[in-house]
């Protein structure tokens, strides 16, 4: 009998010298500010403009070009200010959106002196099928480095 091995969650974390409440917002209103230039599936190739993530369950989660075209990301599965996010990822391995696909990003807020303790968690990595560890690979060195750029930003 044959056992696929899955790839464990990405979990990260970083303390931010913002307030929760502060932090929340500076993650989820403009990730443009943070979000690294590089990290784009626009299918036009448009330089990213926008990175919206609408405030409410349902919400849209998708990255706006300068030519205005826009590109889903995934949506919004939990809005809950200022302590917890949680978001469905809708990227394939061929780093294009799927709407058949869910894997969650949750992020957790939460009060440490000086700031907050932000935690991100990665799972159902399992979903993305064959692409699954080269895209756990991804994952690891990509939330660290745009976790370093949204700690700057916050500070």
């Amino acid at each position: 009998m044959s056992h696929v091995i899955t790839p464990a969650p990405i979990k990260k974390q970083i303390v931010v010298k913002a307030p929760p409440a502060r932090a929340f917002e500076i993650f989820t209103a403009g990730m443009e500010r943070w979000w690294l230039k590089t990290h784009t599936i626009n299918p036009t190739k448009s330089p990213i403009k926008d990175i919206v993530i609408e405030p409410r369950n349902g919400g849209r989660w998708f990255e706006r070009g300068e030519d205005g075209s826009e590109c889903n990301w995934g949506k919004v599965l939990a809005w809950e200010p200022p302590s917890r996010l949680l978001l469905a990822w809708q990227i394939s391995g061929q780093w294009q959106f799927d709407p058949n696909l869910v894997t969650e990003v949750e992020i957790r807020f939460m009060p440490e002196a000086g700031g907050t303790k932000v935690e991100l968690e990665h799972r159902h990595l399992e979903r993305l099928g064959a692409a699954a560890e080269a895209m756990a690979k991804a994952f690891e060195g990509g939330w660290a480095a745009l976790l370093q750029q949204f700690a700057a930003r916050a500070a």
